[in-house]
């Protein structure tokens, strides 16, 4: 179902990018549990190892059932209050959770996850907002430096750098076309904002002068995040950018030769060269190959669901899917 923005000409100039490590952390948290996640961060999973075994995630994992769409409370993963928000600040802002606010989201959250509410660690959580509060920061920490604090400075510099991609692309489309190209669930028409969501609930907001914040995250992929209720900023999270590339350097010469092995010199380069999203011909020109031959290499690839096409105004642009990705980092 969708969910409805809805921007006077205040919010207008008030849409602003922002990066947050506890974001990021409980999504990495929640792509341990969704196998259709996977696709993009094998080899992430691979370096963890036995590293995140030792974590005891229960208290957030009730928040984040393994199938079916769910709401989790808003204040776990809140949207910073600046552009770019310290871990420690994150940190500080879940501790300082008003109980109350706690409570009702939670509440919320459980509505949405079948025998939640009654079991032994949904009733603790309820009876007791303030130290549920305290223990899912605790977890959301011990989880932060198993998780993502070590991989950090690349997913730091993939995000920023997204941003200032988008900043570009600000400045030569303008805000509506920015939005398109954000995710293709998102258009935005007279003003209104529609985020496709998976979720089955409608939801609608004006933002009231509040303007938006547009978080890319490494770890959101597939999906677009939004539905922010009062009084968290309205915001949008998107996947960043390049994502496809962000753990390719674990792949060396004897990857790269038996992926050329499997699908032909030709094809394989194609797959390399899709560390981000191209067309036929930015791929020929990068690869002094003719654009009939890269088109004939594509087909064949998105044929075998190594590939995905979205058309973007004039282009049609080709992008891994999962499995490409996973061939292509050699896993």
């Amino acid at each position: 179902m969708p969910v409805y923005l809805r921007f006077g000409p205040d919010d207008l100039l008030r849409c602003r990018f922002a990066i947050s490590p506890v974001f990021e952390t409980h999504e990495a948290i929640r792509t341990l549990r969704r196998v259709e996640r996977h696709g993009y961060h094998r080899p992430w999973l691979r370096r963890l190892g036995e590293a995140a075994t030792g974590l005891d995630l229960g208290p957030l994992w009730i928040f984040i059932p393994s199938a079916g769409p769910s709401y989790t409370p808003d204040f776990l993963g809140g949207p910073p209050q600046a552009g770019y928000t310290s871990v420690a600040d994150g940190l500080a802002q879940l501790r300082a959770t008003d109980p109350a606010l706690a409570h009702s989201e939670m509440t919320l959250s459980f509505s949405t996850i079948p025998g939640a509410a009654e079991s032994p660690l949904g009733r603790r959580l309820l009876d007791d907002p303030a130290a549920a509060v305290a223990l899912l920061a605790d977890v959301t920490e011990r989880a932060w430096h198993v998780l993502v604090e070590p991989f950090w400075p690349r997913l730091q510099d993939l995000l920023e750098a997204d941003i200032d991609h988008r900043a570009r692309q600000l400045a030569s489309a303008g805000l509506g076309e920015l939005f398109a190209l954000l995710h293709n669930r998102l258009s935005f028409e007279d003003g209104l904002l529609t985020v496709r969501t998976k979720n089955d609930y409608r939801y609608e907001r004006d933002l009231a002068g509040d303007g938006l914040l547009l978080m890319p995250s490494a770890f959101v992929w597939p999906d677009v995040v939004t539905g922010f209720q009062p009084p968290w900023q309205p915001t949008v999270i998107y996947p960043a950018r390049g994502v496809g590339a962000l753990w390719s350097d674990d792949a060396g010469p004897a990857a790269a030769q038996a992926l050329a092995r499997l699908l032909g010199a030709g094809r394989a380069a194609v797959l390399a060269a899709l560390d981000e999203p191209a067309s036929t011909s930015a791929l020929a020109r990068r690869l002094r190959l003719a654009p009939s031959s890269v088109s004939a290499h594509l087909s064949v690839l998105k044929a075998a669901g190594l590939l995905t096409s979205r058309r973007e105004r004039h282009r049609v642009l080709y992008e891994r899917t999962p499995l490409g990705v996973a061939l292509a980092a050699g896993g």
